[in-house]
């Protein structure tokens, strides 16, 4: 398992290779793969059993990213798993590239998922968890949505499903930033209070800073422990973390940066 400090160098570069990506692509989504990077890294790296020996299996831990907006983030985690090659990430987005704008499962190793309409990969996820309780593998899934996305009724519909078939294998992380494409999620549609709706839905609920490997680790651990339901993790984080121009800015939802922009948050990620 990886300490605090080792987690958030590989962080750092997820980041790094996040702005590189969508600045050489021109298009792409930083707000939010920010806020869920450390979600993701301590997921990858020590939540999760998936390494070079069984990514191309298919039974073994799964990861859905039902947010799929954020792929650049899943793309820079793998590459830091070793699963693609860092040189590769540039060609995000591009015609012909196996890395496209949402991820597609039949193009990269451990992406377990193609994902992209919101709402739709968390009933994937329920779907993978079912499957092994009927076949009676001790494997789980994980999914990450964001609060924009619990907007949608598929999200609560699955939430639903999952309590019914008491589905402890499955934990999914709810990326809790406050803002989605049009701005504040409370002004667009109020999903909250989120961790008392799961909660009614059948849910074992935690709540943590979504940027605090502790916390995190600790919400992992417990949700193994919980018998008999889903855990959902409600994750505060801040949309943009990690470069200060960008941090709880709507406006970098879907925002490419200028050259000139993307210099200014290297160095940042840097110093």
């Amino acid at each position: 398992m990886l300490n605090n400090q080792e987690l958030a160098k590989i962080a750092k570069s997820v980041r790094r290779n996040i702005i590189k990506m969508v600045t050489e692509a021109k298009s792409g989504h930083i707000g939010g793969a920010f806020s869920a990077a450390e979600i993701v890294v301590s997921l990858y790296f020590n939540e999760m059993k998936i390494d070079q020996a069984n990514v191309k299996e298919p039974n073994r831990d799964k990861f859905v990213l039902s947010k799929g907006h954020a792929s650049a983030l899943l793309y820079a985690v793998l590459s830091e798993k070793g699963f693609l090659p860092e040189a590769e990430l540039l060609t995000f987005r591009k015609i012909n590239s196996n890395l496209q704008g949402h991820p597609n499962m039949h193009y990269v190793d451990g992406v377990d998922m193609s994902t992209g309409s919101l709402g739709q990969g968390l009933s994937a996820a329920i779907g993978m968890a079912l499957s092994y309780k009927i076949h009676h593998q001790e494997f789980r899934v994980y999914s990450l949505i964001g609060d924009g996305e619990s907007e949608e009724g598929q999200i609560w519909e699955a939430a639903m499903a999952a309590a019914h078939y008491k589905l402890d294998n499955l934990c999914a992380v709810l990326d809790m930033n406050g803002l989605q494409i049009d701005g504040d999620v409370t002004k667009v549609m109020n999903p909250y209070p989120l961790d008392a709706k799961f909660e009614a839905f059948g849910w074992h609920v935690i709540r943590v800073d979504g940027h605090d490997y502790d916390q995190l680790q600790a919400a992992y651990l417990e949700a193994r422990s919980i018998k008999g339901k889903p855990t959902m993790i409600i994750a505060k984080t801040v949309k943009g973390k990690g470069v200060s121009f960008m941090e709880n800015q709507a406006g970098w939802h879907g925002v490419a940066p200028t050259p000139e922009q993307a210099l200014a948050a290297l160095k940042e990620l840097e110093d």
